[in-house]
């Protein structure tokens, strides 16, 4: 039995108490109460070993009426406002139905979040201005619509462009949700693909402390505000990091969970009470709950409420009876709700069903909502605040037109005349019913008007519109290949052998030593610094800590320990792909978001980057996001002992999917030096909206030093690396070789020479994807300009007049290298790496998955033999010499 449902048995006693506390209370203050609170509840744990408050608390309001912060401004005015926003938002998305049927759009979640957002454009949400950085807000995808409607009020956006909402192709149109690549001087922050703005805003309020704790710009009391929906909190990246959030301490972050108990098909927890669910996970987690239940108009019934038996009755009722209310209206709530009992019958004896109908949530309550946010604001102590408001989905609607209805998401425009009558009248909006007859019209006064003097006023007071977004930057000049950073790289091994992931390691560390940017760079690792060869990097530059180390590690007496500091570089980031990508997210935006062009390498396990944090790659895309994600232990084979869940054949083609990703596999140091040479030069200097995607593995091998390093075609994506000389009449091939099997490519060169006379080109293709993208734009350009001499794709070029067939082998399935065979000028065959990973050594590995020096070898002559230039029994030679069963299983079903 709860300790709220058990029962009293010495009420006099009980009521001693409660004065003596409430004696405390009113002489002494919330301190002191607080304080002999925690005194007993320490000594009953102590004596039970049991915590003696529950997480959760009753189901009304955090703020009581007399702690409210008073609202300023004129609350008439901005209620006539919010009304305008409502009614051109519906307008746009009925519009735009009616033009385009099944165009798609949504009007009810917007309709019970527009007070949510209404209070905060109004008197929180500040944009740059002066030496402020400006507030950053995550808006739910399916609320833009109203962000729009309040642009166009604000004279942001033409009659023209709301009537092109969802019609971007031909330019200017408006996007459907959030998405700065299309909308790129107005979007911020992508966030419709939903759990990822939450989790995004947790480790952008993470970064700007960052920023700040190291010095690199002053934050001030800069905020981040998270708008989410309730049915939302199920994806596990919504709540999967908000320790990290109490963790840091970040008082800076705000969560404003729009509880209307209703997601996409019908209520979130029609049997449960999903505000008190989330009140536990949070203030579990640490966090400020500031729970906004009720409106203004149940302040009077609390007040009559003398036996409890209100709050009884709210902390029993499920949502789906609240959702009924709602939708059923004032006589159904009489008897069904406030009639289970009788003490509650009474308390609304006196008031008619319209008037229970239109006692109202917290959520549509601007002053219930301003005094959330004031406290969230000034009261944070440290911690980060959620506020779970609670609202009506479609709110404004009507009944007729789907307010809290199961199929309020799906609406997407009002066409019954009536109804859009009843949300004219809801709102009074002044149109006539002539007007309404010929379409659902928009409605914006005069700029003279005090609507939009009043809205234009209340921005200029919080430093300009939002939502904005400032690309531009000041370039960072980006050495050469021949600054020492990159030169050393260039030269080769010399008879040393390392792996391209300490290649890479090494030019990292060059870049933080760099005097002009060394400190904008940002190495991002989720768990594997010490795989990656980074720990010599823990004591040089620290581990960011928010609150410096607290305790001397272990290992303080080697040479590389573990060291963590309020101003460390490194963002190490524990076990949590999705939370290292956001990290990288919020460094790689910095420019557009803080005026602060950072430059993050994210250094991962290839195999848990696009497959597993695809979605969020996406939104790094839509963000023109800036920076570098580094695979390491990259390719199918190379990470051996993991097994089958744990080798990566498929990272570059995931890769490719992304627009604005450049993808290299490189293999030697000096490709590595180059690419990453050309990447920041590209993103900071050219200010090309791109990211890179390079792949370094851990194989240790030596590295050639080339007499000049081919940097254009290394970028481009293939260049001719070397070439073996064959004898007369036994043919000639082109060997194509990425990652670590170029290396097994090399082997097959010199077997194919020494063994059976066949002369060779090998060929370093460095990026296959790059290869196909510029083929496939000369295709395009072919196609649209027929009268211009096409130019010749650099594949084509590489390989035309070139003798013999072209054989490729990569560590990726074959699809990764088989992508250009429409622009190689020869007979072209790939190997690669089909199927499940599984242990074993390299070697074994790649010839179980058929991408072996014998194996390229075998190929190489089947190709000649298919040609006619060898004889075709030379092939069975080979793979008898080789040791190659014909009967051995299949990669790919095996």
């Amino acid at each position: 039995m709860s300790l709220e449902t058990r029962e009293d048995l010495d009420p006099v006693e009980s009521m001693e108490w409660l004065e003596a506390l409430e004696s405390v209370l009113d002489r002494e203050g919330e301190d002191r109460a607080r304080y002999l609170l925690t005194r007993l509840a320490d000594r009953m744990r102590q004596d039970s070993g049991v915590a003696p408050f529950s997480v959760t608390t009753p189901h009304r309001n955090t703020i009581p009426p007399h702690r409210e912060a008073r609202m300023p401004g004129d609350l008439d005015m901005e209620r006539h406002i919010r009304s305008l926003i409502r009614w051109n938002m519906a307008a746009m998305v009925t519009r735009a139905n009616n033009r385009n049927p099944g165009i798609g759009g949504h009007l009810a979640s917007f309709m019970s979040a527009a007070t949510l957002y209404d209070v905060g454009f109004g008197h929180f949400f500040r944009a740059p201005h002066g030496d402020h950085p400006g507030d950053l807000v995550y808006i739910q995808g399916h609320s833009s619509p109203g962000i729009y409607a309040r642009s166009f009020l604000e004279g942001r956006l033409s009659e023209a462009q709301m009537d092109r909402f969802r019609e971007e192709v031909d330019g200017d149109g408006l996007s459907s949700y959030p998405h700065p690549w299309l909308m790129p001087d107005y979007w911020q922050l992508p966030t419709v693909s939903m759990g990822l703005g939450p989790i995004m805003s947790i480790y952008q309020a993470r970064f700007i402390k960052y920023l700040h704790n190291r010095e690199l710009q002053d934050m001030k009391d800069r905020q981040v505000w998270a708008f989410l929906g309730d049915g939302e909190c199920d994806e596990p990246e919504t709540i999967g990091a908000i320790h990290l959030a109490s963790r840091e301490k970040l008082d800076n972050l705000n969560f404003v969970i729009n509880c209307n108990l209703q997601r996409l098909d019908g209520p979130v927890r029609g049997n449960q009470s999903i505000v008190t669910e989330l009140e536990g996970i949070f203030r579990g987690a640490g966090w400020n709950v500031i729970k906004l239940i009720w409106g203004r108009k149940w302040d009077h019934l609390f007040e009559k409420d003398k036996s409890g038996m209100l709050q009884k009755l709210m902390d029993e009722t499920v949502d789906g009876e609240y959702q009924n209310c709602k939708s059923k209206g004032g006589a159904y709530t009489r008897e069904n709700f406030f009639g289970k009992y009788p003490e509650t019958a009474e308390l609304v004896a006196d008031m008619t069903d319209e008037e229970i109908g239109q006692l109202d949530r917290g959520g549509h309550d601007p002053v219930k909502v301003y005094s959330a946010y004031y406290e969230a604001f000034h009261n944070a102590n440290e911690r980060p605040t959620v506020i779970l408001a609670h609202t009506v989905k479609g709110y404004g609607l009507t009944a007729e037109g789907g307010e809290a209805d199961n199929e309020a998401h799906q609406i997407k425009s009002i066409d019954d005349i009536d109804v859009m009558k009843k949300v004219r009248d809801r709102f009074e909006i002044p149109l006539t019913d002539e007007q309404l007859e010929k379409g659902m019209p928009y409605y914006r006064p005069d700029d003279d008007s005090p609507e939009i003097k009043y809205m234009k006023l209340q921005r200029e007071r919080l430093g300009g519109h939002l939502p904005t977004r400032h690309a531009d930057f000041e370039a960072i000049e980006i050495p050469g290949l021949d600054d020492k950073i990159f030169a050393s790289q260039l030269e080769g091994s010399k008879g040393r052998e390392f792996s391209s992931t300490m290649a890479f390691v090494r030019i990292l560390n060059g870049l933080i030593k760099n005097k002009q940017f060394g400190k904008r760079v940002v190495p991002i690792v989720p768990d594997e610094s010490r795989t990656f060869g980074m720990e010599g990097m823990f004591r040089q530059f620290g581990i960011y800590a928010a609150e410096g180390q607290k305790y001397e590690p272990m290992d303080k007496g080697q040479l590389m320990y573990y060291r963590e500091s309020q101003s460390g570089q490194i963002l190490q980031e524990g076990i949590t792909e999705a939370g290292a990508m956001s990290s990288w997210i919020a460094a790689a935006t910095s420019y557009s978001n803080s005026g602060l062009p950072m430059l993050p390498f994210y250094i991962y396990y290839s195999m848990f980057g696009f497959q597993r944090i695809g979605d969020l790659a996406w939104a790094a895309g839509d963000m023109q996001a800036r920076g570098f994600m580094i695979g390491g232990t990259a390719g199918r084979t190379t990470l051996n002992g993991e097994g089958l869940q744990h080798q990566d054949g498929h990272s570059l083609i995931q890769a490719s999917t992304i627009p604005n990703c450049r993808t290299y596999d490189p293999t030697y140091a000096h490709e590595v030096a180059v690419i990453v040479q050309d990447g920041l030069k590209r993103m900071y200097q050219d200010k090309e909206n791109v990211f890179y995607y390079m792949t370094v593995m851990n194989e240790n091998y030596e590295h050639p030093a080339l007499d000049e390093v081919p940097a254009d075609d290394i970028i481009k994506g293939m260049y001719l690396l070397g070439h073996t000389q064959g004898k007369k009449g036994k043919g000639h091939v082109q060997l194509l070789g990425s990652g670590t099997i170029l290396r097994e490519v090399e082997a097959a060169a010199e077997m194919l020479a020494e063994d059976w006379g066949v002369g060779s080109n090998t060929w370093s293709a460095t990026s296959f994807n790059e290869l196909r993208r510029e083929a496939l734009e000369i295709d395009r350009q072919a196609f649209l300009k027929p009268d211009q001499k096409p130019a010749k794709p650099h594949v084509t070029a590489c390989l035309e007049g070139r003798q013999g067939p072209a054989i490729a082998a990569t560590d990726y399935m074959k699809l990764y290298a088989d992508q250009v065979r429409a622009w190689v000028p020869m007979d072209y065959h790939v190997l690669g790496t089909d199927g499940y990973g599984r242990s074993d050594s390299r070697e074994q590995l790649r010839h179980f998955f058929e991408v072996d020096r014998y194996f390229v070898t075998v190929a190489a002559l089947k190709a000649l033999a298919d040609r006619g230039d060898i004889d075709r029994k030379v092939v069975g030679e080979a793979l008898k010499k080789y040791g190659i069963d014909a009967n051995k299983s299949n990669p790919l079903t095996s």
